[in-house]
């Protein structure tokens, strides 16, 4: 049979091959019977076809060397095409580097223009408006309003915005020059105002939203407060009944009523406290006690009612600050009385328990004082006889120390440090530290002046030393008491802390009842703990300076770890709440990072290889113990953790400490 290379095609039998090779042979096969083969033929026929076969494998391996060397030639062009297009990408990305250069060149420039351009046409626009400005004031300056913007009823909008303006800057003109003036923009300024109210106020009878949105949004930068009666009473029902269309109307409702309360306070209920309380300030001082309780009780009491509206994130503390703007003066005039009653009659009154975050701390007044002894330096330099010079800047110098250092500083002092609460205290405010924070910033002043002014006056005199002693006294008795009050404040910040625990913290955070079922990556007793101490932390670095912040953090972080030392020995640990321990502390050490100081991270680094024993395998904890961190402290404190453990006896732990 002729021999192909389609007969070697899978699948190939070989012995099927043989068969049918000899089959087909004469004589080869079983056909005609043994007599029939013819051993010799079918030796020839295999001969002849091993001769076909080794011919056709020369010919198919002489095609497979052709293909190959094709296949080379193809690779070797296929190369070279490969090599030509990464030569081609490379140019075409050198030229998009270029390119992308230029454009970023071409930005820049375009960029720059642009702030050319805005900083040229910024100051035209202002000379414009300025001059537009101007122009209408000079119609009220000449008393006839010519422009068609304040006589035409539809464009009482563009008028609004031009009144308030020119209101604006009527405010900042001298009374005696331009008096005429300020009247008439006063009074087309609430002649304007009550034309939009009757606006609104139609608008808001026929129930047309729209419209009173669009004369709102103009309104809404007037002053105007309407209340008629009780004003305490009036304020609470105004609220009641226009929260609900504010919310409508207004796209952040939460500004307009709280803008609309700021309002009420400091124009029609400060007015109203003024007028009650100056009626018998000077004449019957028991009634005007009387008043200001009565005042007082009844503003406090409307805060408390107007906390249920929403007036953004932080109502609370800013209704304490409306109340504080209206009677901090009169409080202040109580302490003052208290003070006068205490020293006439040597008894001791109460402490102050909150003082609505009033420092006591004026840095006008500050500010005016060193402003008048500055003068007082110089005129006693111009003035004095050389021989007297010392003597009078002596005489000062005890002026200031006695009224800014004594009668000011030292008060607030006073004052302060019966302000801070006890460490049981729950949610207290800590206004200590802005106490000392106003007192070092005064005080600093006072030191600049010392330098400046006076020591060039006694330097070469006997009363320097008794300058710089009084100094030294004053310095002295007012450090003691700052450190009283930042040790009693830092006491108040634990105790804060340990109300948190005590209320936040479960038993079964630290043995949950299912062990393969907790989701939570620390307590939220630990959460609130941290949040509260990174606020305070915040706290101290605003209110100290220099070093003073380093010390005051220090004895913080310890007394923080402290706390957290002895709250953790309170509980016993399952093997996941031991797991969740050391995710509360891992989360107290990342807050301890705040504090910046090396002690206290390294505490909390002692305190989370501590709570590793807490689920550490009974086998390993021996060498656990007798790691870097833990090799040298006690055995008894690494003893008392691991009897925390609810394994204790079970797995006898007791035995490694033996």
């Amino acid at each position: 049979m002729a021999t192909t290379a389609q007969l070697f095609e899978e699948p190939f039998d070989a012995d099927e091959y043989i068969e049918r090779l000899a089959w087909r042979t004469p004589g080869g096969g079983s056909k005609g019977g043994a007599e029939a083969f013819d051993p010799k033929r079918l030796l020839e026929e295999f001969e002849n076809h091993i001769e076909e076969l080794k011919q056709l494998d020369e010919k198919i391996q002489r095609r497979v060397e052709k293909l190959e060397h094709q296949c080379h030639r193809e690779a070797k062009e296929f190369a070279h095409k490969v090599q030509d297009l990464q030569r081609s990408n490379q140019v075409a990305f050198q030229h998009f580097q270029e390119l992308d250069e230029h454009i970023s060149y071409v930005a820049t420039k375009v960029c720059h223009l642009g702030d050319q351009l805005e900083g040229v046409n910024t100051p035209r626009q202002r000379a414009v408006e300025a001059q537009r400005l101007m122009t209408y004031f000079n119609e009220f300056l000449d008393g006839d309003l010519r422009s068609d913007v304040f006589n035409n009823p539809d464009k009482i909008k563009e008028a609004a915005d031009i009144i308030q303006k020119l209101h604006l800057i009527a405010q900042e003109l001298p009374f005696d020059r331009f008096a005429d003036v300020k009247a008439k923009i006063a009074s087309k300024y609430h002649d304007l105002e009550r034309q939009l109210i009757q606006e609104f106020t139609v608008a808001q009878r026929r129930g047309e939203i729209g419209r009173m949105r669009e004369v709102a949004a103009v309104l809404l930068h007037f002053k105007g407060a309407y209340i008629r009666n009780d004003v305490f009473e009036d304020t609470a029902v105004l609220c009641q009944r226009v929260n609900k269309q504010v919310g409508e109307v207004f796209s952040s409702p939460e500004t307009v009523m709280a803008k609309l309360i700021q309002n009420i306070f400091e124009n029609k209920l400060q007015a109203h406290v003024r007028e009650k309380l100056d009626e018998t300030r000077h004449s019957d001082v028991e009634q005007y006690l009387k008043n200001l309780y009565d005042l007082y009780t009844r503003t406090t009491a409307l805060a408390t009612k107007l906390t249920e509206f929403n007036l953004g994130s932080d109502k609370h503390t800013f209704l304490s600050k409306l109340i504080k703007s209206i009677f901090s003066s009169y409080l202040r005039n109580i302490q003052e009385l208290k003070e006068r009653i205490r020293q006439r009659t040597n008894l001791p009154l109460g402490p102050i328990i909150d003082t609505h975050g009033e420092t006591f701390l004026s840095p006008e007044l500050v500010v005016n004082l060193l402003q008048e002894t500055r003068h007082a330096f110089e005129r006693c330099h111009r003035l004095s006889d050389p021989s007297d010079l010392p003597k009078n800047a002596f005489s000062i110098f005890l002026l200031l120390v006695d009224h800014l250092c004594v009668e000011h500083i030292d008060y607030a002092l006073e004052i302060g440090l019966s302000a801070i609460p006890s460490p049981d205290a729950k949610n207290a405010n800590l206004y200590f530290l802005d106490v000392v924070q106003q007192a070092n910033s005064i005080f600093h002043l006072f030191d600049k002046q010392f330098n400046d002014q006076l020591m060039p006056l006694i330097s070469s005199s006997p009363k320097l030393a008794e300058c710089l002693q009084k100094k030294k006294d004053v310095i002295e008795q007012m450090e003691v008491k700052l450190d009283t009050g930042i040790d009693r404040t830092i006491n108040c910040m634990v105790g804060q802390m340990k109300h948190i625990l005590a209320t936040e913290q479960k038993k079964t955070d630290f043995r949950p009842e299912d062990e393969n079922n907790v989701m939570i990556q620390y307590t939220a007793a630990c959460s609130k703990v941290c949040a509260y101490v990174s606020r305070q932390v915040e706290h101290v670095r605003k209110s100290m300076d220099g070093k003073n912040v380093d010390t005051v953090l220090t004895e913080l972080g310890v007394r923080f770890h402290r706390l957290i030392h002895e709250h953790l020995q309170q509980y016993s640990y399952s093997s996941m709440g031991g797991m969740l321990a050391i995710c509360d502390v891992a989360e107290y050490r990342r807050c301890a990072k705040d504090f910046r100081v090396p002690l206290v991270l390294q505490l909390f680094d002692t305190l989370h290889a501590l709570c590793n024993l807490l689920v550490v395998a009974p086998d390993n904890l021996k060498q656990v113990c007798s790691g870097e961190q833990l090799t040298n402290l006690d055995r008894n404190l690494l003893h008392a953790f691991v009897q925390l453990r609810v394994d204790y006896r079970s797995a006898r732990l007791g035995r490694h400490f033996s």
